[in-house]
């Protein structure tokens, strides 16, 4: 099993945030009003796109295909109310060569959505489970806590404790 990890840190205007990935590049995230970054919504289909791209080049390439330019557009569809989450995503691929094997293309798409790409794989499932903890420091105590989220509105939570 392998582990991903990113950490978060607030830098400045009201909503801006830069994460730092455990390979360590960093990413600038805002809202609208800072606008200096992405939204964090706006990287869900960004790492769609990245994911699959980078499968299905991979592929194309495996099977000789002289791919001259490829690009991704990815859109996805949020519910209206809170937490607006993704309701679906759609992902056109674009790719251009000196004879091009259009089966070749088709079945590398596939694999990426079906057997590769790990974000594609995750927001497909619905089978995942998100936990959250927390530790407030404040007037020299540490208390701690977790709520477990199961799905939009449906959450539990272990008392807080100080420690």
């Amino acid at each position: 099993m392998s582990t991903k990890t990113a950490i978060l840190t607030m830098t400045g205007g009201p909503m801006r945030f830069e994460a730092v990935t455990g390979s360590g590049h960093t990413l600038v995230m805002d809202n609208g009003e800072g606008d200096t970054g992405p939204r964090p919504s706006e990287l869900v289909p960004a790492a769609l796109a990245g994911c699959t791209a980078m499968d299905v080049i991979s592929i194309l390439r495996k099977k000789r295909q002289e791919v001259t330019s490829y690009e991704l557009q990815t859109s996805g569809e949020q519910a209206e109310s809170h937490p607006a989450r993704f309701l679906s995503f759609q992902v056109t691929h674009i790719v251009a060569g000196d004879d091009i094997d259009v089966e070749a293309v088709r079945r590398a798409i596939e694999l990426s959505a079906t057997r590769y790409c790990t974000v594609g794989a995750t927001l497909a499932t619905g089978d995942l489970t998100l936990a959250h903890s927390y530790i407030v420091r404040t007037r020299g105590e540490e208390i701690t806590g977790e709520v477990v989220v199961l799905g939009p509105n449906q959450a539990f939570g272990a008392p807080a404790t100080a420690g």
